[in-house]
């Protein structure tokens, strides 16, 4: 078993955080925008954010736990559609979408709720899109080195854009990292998008 080491770009440690420090500050923030945190219903919301924030943002480590390839497998095993809602590291608004996740195995598999383990690691922390794709692909390489490619592709919709500034309601954002075969052959990753499409009935 190995334990992934992939770390979001900004995580928080919650155990380390000092609390009453950041919703003195949450505090201070809330009144100089104007909110009247004595306002009955609106007394215990600086501590709400804060521990809102520590567990949106603490990444939560674990075992990624493989076992022999028996039926000796080769073709893709794929997750689609995990969902996720992650933090936007430039307005700290959320980005809420969902991921497909998938590989090639080699002589060994990965239990399947690791693949969903692993997009809820890395979409902890301050993050960005780009990122979280990259930090997917990479946390597969590092649990299931000998696999023959592996791909990964998120769509979101960011709030920091459909709610504010562009308010480009309905937009979402679609990207994408491939490894090994997928990476080096256009008909491999061409089975991979097939396989991966939301419309894709066996």
């Amino acid at each position: 078993m190995t334990v992934i080491e992939t770390r979001p770009s900004a995580p928080v440690q919650m155990a380390r955080a000092d609390v009453a420090a950041a919703v003195a500050a949450a505090e201070r923030m809330l009144a100089a925008l104007g909110v009247d945190t004595q306002v009955e219903h609106l007394r215990r919301t600086a501590e709400r954010m804060v521990l809102s924030y520590g567990e949106v943002l603490t990444p939560a480590p674990f075992e990624a736990t493989d076992f022999v390839n028996d039926a000796k497998h080769q073709g893709f095993v794929i997750v689609r559609d995990v969902a996720f809602a992650a933090i936007c590291a430039h307005h700290l608004l959320p980005f809420v979408g969902s991921a497909t996740v998938g590989y090639l195995p080699g002589a060994r598999l990965l239990g399947l709720s690791k693949l969903t383990r692993l997009v809820e690691h890395a979409t902890r922390g301050l993050q960005v899109q780009e990122n979280v794709t990259q930090q997917i692909a990479d946390g597969l390489q590092q649990v299931v080195p000998d696999n023959g490619g592996m791909g990964v592709i998120v769509e979101a919709e960011h709030l920091c854009m459909t709610l504010r500034g562009a308010k480009a309601r309905g937009a979402s954002t679609v990207t994408s990292a491939w490894r090994g075969a997928l990476e080096r052959d256009a008909s491999v990753r061409s089975e991979f998008l097939s396989l991966a499409a939301r419309g894709w009935r066996p």
